[in-house]
């Protein structure tokens, strides 16, 4: 359904609305910090956020219900921070500390909305059903290319094929571990089914992304054993409620991992990116940028293309060329 364009006048009454909401809670802030007479600043790391609401961990794993000044903008799980203790069981975040690493989607304006900071690595989660699009796996692998973390191809739901059909769909994707994408076969259903997942999550902040239905969410469970009553701890302490299950979280693992479970990475696609950054997402074709005839190629069908070259010669897999192609495509158009 297309979406219905709001009037001049509309949107300039929600502009109101939103900027009136926005003074009424840094007042709200500024109020907390006043009545706590608090100058003691403390390092924390955001665990969840609703709207106004941040859940923020402290140096000794203690959780605390964080309100945060508006102009310091977008906030997101796995931020590090600075704030101030307010009251006995709430605090306010004074200051965002620099981020490694930011994961974002475009929204509907088309700005980049961050959706998770500070990962170390994406893990591409596929399964024989639904079928796996080479095309959204690349995106993905982009993605990580473009913000510079390690990415994981993970294949699920091992228990759903034979053993033969389940090496045929191994093979069908070996192509990425000859570029350098690991590849983890798993099953949350079968025991020791997570172990290749385990060993690549030791020391990493991870979060998953896939398409709907290939077991994200049976993963996360299997992962995290004790994640309800996690979520009701989180909502105990932040006084999310029923808000708490529909926000991304920062969760701790047994062997020294973190895992953000985001529901925001279920409808993730590139933002805006020029074409040079989209060469630069694929790491197998940085030997032969700059390589082509001619200065403008669009690699395509221009002669003496040294990616179609590469290509043809076996040094670029086919459906990977095809990939970029589309996205410079879907480039081109967006703009």
């Amino acid at each position: 359904m297309a979406q219905r364009r709001l009037t001049r006048k509309q949107r300039q009454r929600i502009a109101r609305q939103q900027d009136e909401r926005r003074k009424r809670l840094s007042k709200q802030v500024e109020q907390a910090l006043l009545a706590s007479g608090s100058s003691n600043i403390l390092p924390g790391r955001v665990i969840s956020r609703h709207g106004q609401h941040l859940l923020v961990q402290d140096e000794e794993g203690k959780d605390h219900h964080c309100l945060f000044r508006q102009t310091l903008g977008e906030i997101v799980c796995g931020d590090r921070v600075l704030w101030q203790v307010a009251s006995d069981d709430q605090g306010v975040v004074i200051s965002l500390l620099p981020r490694n690493t930011v994961l974002s989607r475009p929204d509907y304006s088309g700005r980049n909305k961050p959706l998770a900071a500070n990962i170390t690595q994406l893990i591409v989660v596929l399964a024989p059903k639904p079928a796996p699009t080479g095309y959204l796996t690349d995106q993905y692998l982009v993605a990580a290319e473009l913000i510079g973390v390690k990415a994981l191809i993970t294949l699920n739901k091992a228990d759903l094929l034979e053993a033969e059909t389940w090496r045929e769909f191994q093979q069908q994707h070996a192509y990425y571990e000859e570029i350098g994408y690991p590849l983890a076969g798993v099953s949350a259903r079968r025991e020791h089914g997570l172990e290749p997942l385990m060993e690549r999550l030791h020391g990493e902040t991870s979060i998953l992304v896939g398409q709907s239905g290939v077991g994200k969410s049976s993963l996360i469970n299997a992962l995290i054993p004790h994640r309800e009553e996690t979520i009701g701890e989180l909502s105990k302490a932040s006084g999310l409620g029923r808000h708490t299950t529909s926000v991304a979280t920062l969760h701790f693992l047994a062997n020294g991992g973190e895992i953000i479970d985001s529901p925001g990475v279920r409808s993730f696609r590139l933002g805006k990116i020029s074409r040079r950054q989209l060469e630069a997402g694929f790491r197998e074709f940085a030997p032969f940028l700059g390589k082509c005839r001619f200065s403008n190629c669009t690699h395509r069908s221009e002669p003496g293309c040294a990616l179609t070259e590469a290509s043809n010669a076996g040094a670029i897999h086919p459906a990977r060329l095809k990939n970029f192609l589309h996205m410079a495509a879907q480039l081109e158009k967006a703009r």
